[in-house]
């Protein structure tokens, strides 16, 4: 049961500490707000990845038929992910000045950003449709709801600890930033936005477009 817990801490920290559009969007709350928004978004995350554990490991029946779901979620992904791009590129036009002052009332905001993104990311269904090898790994061949429940309290462990250190690490860096380069900090996030959802939009063909399988 410890090797279990210990595996599910340290997937979940690999899981959440990979680059992605949740890193990108504290990055863009941070660079403003500082700390208490940046934990917002890694805190609104965390909402739609107890979702999808919660799907994976209670429902072997749902789980066989998530492939149903990866197409409108992806769906939604890519578009959320468009209109990130363009309203990052669009805010890096404006002075984007770190200021504690505002991190109040950006709290619900980047709340709201972070559970949008961890509900719409196809990585997600990927990654706990892969839970039973994950268990077998650590010798767990037919798993119960115990060893659900030990993997999802070490995988959410890992989820919360790191929102808070990836929050005081973006508010740490970017805390004395001037405005030319908190305004490069929004246009690499709008990048990465657009980098993010022309992969999304490019795997979803590949599964789902007329010369797929």
């Amino acid at each position: 049961m410890l090797a279990l817990f210990v595996s599910a801490l340290l997937l979940g920290f690999v899981f959440n500490a990979a680059p992605g559009a949740v890193f990108a969007e504290t990055l863009r709350y941070g660079v403003r707000g500082g700390f208490r928004p940046a934990l917002a978004v890694q805190l609104g995350s965390l909402v739609g990845d107890a979702l999808w554990a919660i799907l994976g490991l209670v429902g072997v029946g749902l789980l066989l038929q998530l492939d149903l779901l990866r197409l409108p979620i992806g769906i939604a992904g890519i578009g959320y992910l468009f209109w990130l791009a363009w309203d990052s590129w669009r805010e890096a036009q404006h002075k984007v000045l770190p200021d504690p002052m505002q991190a109040q009332p950006n709290t619900q905001k980047a709340l709201r950003a972070g559970v949008l993104l961890s509900v719409t990311n196809p990585q997600n269904v990927a990654y706990w449709a892969a839970l039973g090898s994950a268990m077998g790994a650590v010798g767990v061949s037919e798993p119960t709801f115990s060893h659900y429940g030990i993997f999802f309290s070490g995988f959410m462990l890992s989820s919360v600890l790191w929102a808070f250190i990836c929050a005081a690490l973006v508010a740490k860096l970017f805390a004395h930033t001037g405005t030319r380069w908190s305004q490069l900090t929004y246009r690499f996030c709008a990048l990465a936005f657009l980098v993010l959802a022309l992969a999304s939009a490019r795997n979803l063909w590949m599964i789902y477009g007329p010369g797929a399988a």
